[in-house]
């Protein structure tokens, strides 16, 4: 009996000592293991540099809590689980979890104050083996840092998505989200943006929510080329001072002087977002009388350009049948005026048809009057980001643009070989100048001819990054258009060509990620619900009892000897 004690003893001793080498070489040797298949909970290198950035107490808040349909449990489980792995590799990341509407007293208080920080909720549809019932979620959280705040979104919009296409777009989204929070907080602005002026682009009114959303993570300021006429020279040094300029929907031509400031700012690095309307037409001008307008070409002098650079934007308007509604009055003027919703033919809806981390996980993005357009072979790479749909066609100008339009029949064969045009390309390499071997405007001593690798984006409509204005002109959020009450994608889509023009962290490139997030299928659910809970629930508690009897039976069969 003492040799079977003592050899206990002596296993005991050896455990504790293996234990304690293991948990000293633990400490010596941080990892953590990642065992699901698409390894949702390992974090990119970008995103662990950012948490490196965090040296003081960062705290964020979650208001996904409450009683809540299953598909937001899972938003919130993999919310919590993401954070976990942050607060493992940095100890100063601290979050909990808040109900805004936990307590009936303060809860409308709650609320106002989630609405004045930005923060608004989504009516969500609960439903419980056929009854239905409406809850209110707000799908945010608010990362705190050194008296600085920043949101963070959780729940990824998708015009026309289930909520569960929503949630899944949401958790392969979420990793970004919150790392680009952190990186907003914890990283100082460094690259600056110009937003140019002097060709009638757009007030900045009419593009405050893109510009305020942006100033979150970089310097933004004015850049009048009015200045080029008198100081070329001056002029191109203070613009390349700035690492993006945003060309928004100009309307007045370029001078040759001004094309070589652009020019050389893109040579020497300048990194360019260009929103150009190739035709002159507006929306509001078809709210006459007559339902009608003139669209026709609008010449700017950018084309040389935009051709050396290695694409041409040509003055059509594409006419694409996956429009966008617009509603018109029908039926007799006066008091029996109706409203009804039409397909606008002329505001394509793209939806993103590749895994190009600027569109990925994106929903629909509205235009107004985009323009076609065409690739040039001249070795930039190009990458088609946005195009109408197959059933898609090319108006040539001048043209009379009519609101009967939305009366017009059609079918498949109207659209054979037509569709598929290019309304958003990247065009990324070393750019030539379009002063090459020309006569230069200005004399320029730092004239070069080819740049280093660069990169611009070319939208074909520069109502892309227009907000509307409510009735006290006061902007409202971009993207969303008050006539058809419709939310799109816009801001989202222009916020990544921001970022990934700008982005030297590599943080784009999260968007990347592919997570395979299984959910269950509820008809199926409702349809065998006893049968399901049966194998989710029963199953593993029968598998529980078997090996418990099992270990029970073995261990007496042992120790009754």
């Amino acid at each position: 009996m003492v040799p079977i004690k003592k050899s206990n003893l002596k296993n005991l001793v050896v455990i504790i000592g293996l234990l304690l080498i293991a948990n000293g070489i633990g400490n010596m040797f941080f990892h953590r293991f990642d065992l699901t298949s698409d390894k949702r909970y390992t974090l990119s290198e970008t995103s662990l540099n950012i948490i490196k950035q965090v040296k003081e107490p960062l705290s964020v808040k979650i208001y996904i809590q409450g009683e809540l349909p299953a598909e937001f449990k899972r938003l919130q489980q993999e919310t919590q689980q993401l954070l976990e792995e942050f607060q493992a590799y940095n100890k100063n990341i601290v979050f909990t979890f808040v109900d805004p509407l936990e307590n009936e007293d303060s809860s409308m208080d709650n609320i106002k104050e989630l609405y004045r920080k930005g923060l608004t909720p989504v009516n969500i549809t609960v439903d419980d083996k056929g009854k239905q019932s409406q809850a209110m979620v707000f799908p945010w959280a608010i990362a705190t840092y050194n008296n600085r705040e920043v949101n963070i979104p959780l729940l990824k919009n998708k015009m026309g998505a289930s909520t569960t296409e929503q949630v899944i777009g949401s958790v392969q989204n979420l990793e970004y989200s919150i790392a680009d929070a952190l990186n907003k907080i914890t990283k100082d602005k460094q690259k600056k943006i110009a937003v140019i002026k002097g060709n009638g682009e757009l007030q900045d009114v009419l593009m405050a929510k893109f510009l305020l959303q942006i100033r979150e993570s970089y310097h933004i300021g004015p850049f009048t080329l009015d200045s080029v006429a008198k100081s070329p020279t001056e002029s191109l040094e203070a613009l390349q001072k700035y690492d993006l300029a945003i060309i928004a929907k100009p309307t007045e031509t370029f001078t040759d002087t001004e094309k070589q400031v652009l020019d050389q700012f893109i040579i020497n690095g300048g990194k360019t977002l260009w929103l150009i309307d190739q035709v002159a037409v507006e929306m509001d001008s078809l709210y006459n009388p007559s339902g009608s307008t003139l669209a026709f070409p609008r010449d700017l002098n950018l084309n040389d350009m935009f051709f050396k650079y290695g694409f041409r934007i040509n003055p059509d308007i594409v006419k694409d049948e996956q429009g966008t509604p617009i509603k018109l009055a029908t039926g007799e003027q006066g008091s029996a005026t109706q409203f009804q919703e039409f397909n606008w033919k002329f505001a394509p809806l793209a939806y993103p048809d590749n895994k190009h981390p600027i569109v990925k996980n994106l929903g629909g993005i509205k235009f107004d009057f985009a323009n076609p357009i065409d690739t040039l072979k001249n070795g930039i790479k190009k990458t088609v980001l946005l195009k109408s749909s197959r059933y898609s066609k090319k108006i040539g100008t001048p043209v009379e643009v009519n609101l009967e339009i939305v009366a017009e029949e059609t079918s498949p064969n109207h659209y054979i070989n037509t569709g598929n045009i290019p309304l958003a390309i990247l065009l990324e390499g070393a750019f030539h100048s379009v002063f090459e071997n020309r006569v230069l405007p200005f004399d320029q001593k730092t004239f070069e001819t080819t740049g280093t690798t660069n990169k611009m984006i070319v939208i074909s409509d520069g109502d892309l990054v227009k907000n509307q204005l409510d009735k006290n002109y006061q902007p409202v959020e971009l993207g969303y258009d008050q006539r058809s009450g419709n939310l799109y994608d816009n801001k989202d889509f222009l916020l990544n060509c921001v970022n990934y023009l700008l982005d030297d962290t590599g943080l784009i490139n999260i968007r990347s990620k592919d997570l395979d997030l299984p959910l269950l299928d509820k008809e199926k659910v409702y349809e065998n619900y006893t049968s399901t809970q049966v194998i989710t629930i029963g199953l593993p508690i029968l598998i529980l009892a078997l090996f418990g009897l099992l270990f029970t039976y073995l261990r007496k069969r042992k120790y009754s000897k």
